[in-house]
């Protein structure tokens, strides 16, 4: 009988992390739980930021958890043959912040299989670097305008580690992600874990929306001490926030859609503060069909501005 390979190959020695206590690890997973690819970018940016990419301390088989139909990678053709198979990595990174201090970083796509296998493997890393928190990054998409806050959802599975109050009451039953069900995981198995979700413009959802990876990344400095350089996403927000103005002062119609939400943001905003019933004002609010027909032109014109005339 074959024995199944090994879900993680963590290397053996990582000289760096010697006689280092309280390392923390950053998770972030592509995929279900990345609106406004907020968690992939942040990785972009920590990874970059850092000599070489990091170190990287393990790697995850991702042949046993990636399902390749349902998210094929790509590659190129060149001409007359195949070549650039840009291959799924998921792996933990040693990187350090801008004072020196180590951290890890798990970052890949989201596992489409085996997540209780994939739990334990974490667990495995873990355990072996003395891992002391765990801190996630997510993004999902909710029915705001770009022009306000990106609010933040906290969780934890230790009540003593949020870092401010929850806005939601009671239950709410939402689609499962391997990395939720890890944090659940890590808190049955004795691991602090927590992590924040940025609430991303859902009109927004399929495009890069940096703003939100800036804001779960200052997050994370708090909830890991760590120092970030957050000067080139900063600049980067800024730049698409930009093009986003650009285009809606060309579009009176979609313009119109954005302050309708911006309307209703307000309104709960001040239904909040007085502790009325966040229903306070009866505005309806665009459905999610209304906002993609307004914002299919939209979407297209910051993907090729010369065409649809959004450019500067």
């Amino acid at each position: 009988m074959t024995s199944t390979p090994r879900l993680v190959h963590i290397v053996d020695d990582v000289p760096e992390l010697a006689g280092v206590d309280e390392l923390r690890m950053l998770v972030a997973l592509d995929g279900f739980l990345d609106a406004g690819n907020a968690g992939a970018t942040a990785c972009r940016h920590l990874v970059g930021a850092a000599d070489g990419g990091g170190t990287v301390v393990a790697t995850f088989d991702v042949d046993q958890l990636h399902d390749y139909r349902a998210r094929r990678p790509p590659m190129s053709f060149v001409r007359d043959h195949y070549e650039g198979y840009d291959a799924p990595r998921l792996v933990v990174r040693l990187l350090r912040d801008t004072g020196g201090s180590p951290y890890l970083l798990l970052h890949g796509p989201e596992p489409d299989i085996r997540w209780e296998a994939f739990c334990r493997a974490v667990l495995e890393v873990i355990e072996r670097f003395s891992v002391v928190l765990v801190v996630g990054m997510g993004s999902v998409p909710m029915a705001v305008p770009h022009t306000r806050p990106i609010a933040i959802t906290h969780h934890a599975n230790n009540a003593d580690l949020l870092t401010a109050t929850s806005p939601w009451q009671g239950e709410l039953r939402i689609p499962s992600s391997a990395q939720a069900l890890l944090e659940v995981r890590l808190g049955e198995w004795g691991h602090d874990a927590l992590g924040f979700v940025a609430h991303v413009p859902h009109y927004l959802a399929q495009l890069d929306f940096p703003r939100a990876s800036l804001t779960l990344l200052e997050q994370v400095e708090l909830a890991a001490r760590l120092t970030i350089d957050l000067s080139d996403l900063a600049a980067e927000a800024e730049e698409r926030e930009d093009e986003i103005a650009r285009y809606l002062a060309a579009n009176n119609e979609v313009g119109e859609v954005v302050a309708a939400l911006e309307q209703q943001y307000d309104a709960f905003a001040r239904a909040e503060e007085s502790g009325s019933s966040l229903l306070a004002e009866d505005r309806p609010l665009p459905t999610g069909e209304e906002i993609g027909q307004q914002f299919e032109q939209f979407l297209a014109g910051l993907e090729r501005p010369d065409e649809t005339g959004g450019g500067a």
